[in-house]
């Protein structure tokens, strides 16, 4: 962020940092998936985790209030989305506890963070 601490870009925003910070996590995980996974978890798990970001993003540049909203409850949806998705990569064993537990933290604070932007969006 700048000196003045003022947001200028949807980079600027530590939301957006952080569902960034989990679209580089699960592409790390997803490389080790069986090739045969490829356009099963593996693409829904990226494409959700991608959307993230990108909701943000887009919700960041919309005008109004009710726009801006829209976008960050569909990075929700996908953050919810990621969650269900690792549940059943650690259930069939594509990741251990430990990258599950701790990848899942992270979409713990990335959908905390979402919340955060819906509510400052609701008290501008």
């Amino acid at each position: 962020m700048d000196t003045n601490n003022k947001i200028k870009s949807f980079t600027d925003l530590v939301t957006w940092q952080e569902a960034h910070k989990l679209v580089i996590i699960i592409y790390k995980i997803t490389k080790d998936f069986p090739k045969d996974e490829r356009f099963g978890l593996t693409s829904q798990l990226c494409r959700a985790v991608i959307s993230i970001s990108s909701n943000i993003a887009e919700g960041f540049s919309r005008g109004t209030m009710k726009d801006k909203i829209q976008f960050y409850r569909m990075a929700q949806g996908s953050v919810t989305e990621i969650q269900n998705q690792l549940l059943i990569a650690r259930d069939i064993g594509y990741i251990n506890n430990e990258i599950f537990t701790r990848t899942a933290q992270n979409t713990i604070t990335v959908h905390k963070l979402i919340n955060g932007l819906i509510k400052s969006s609701k008290s501008k």
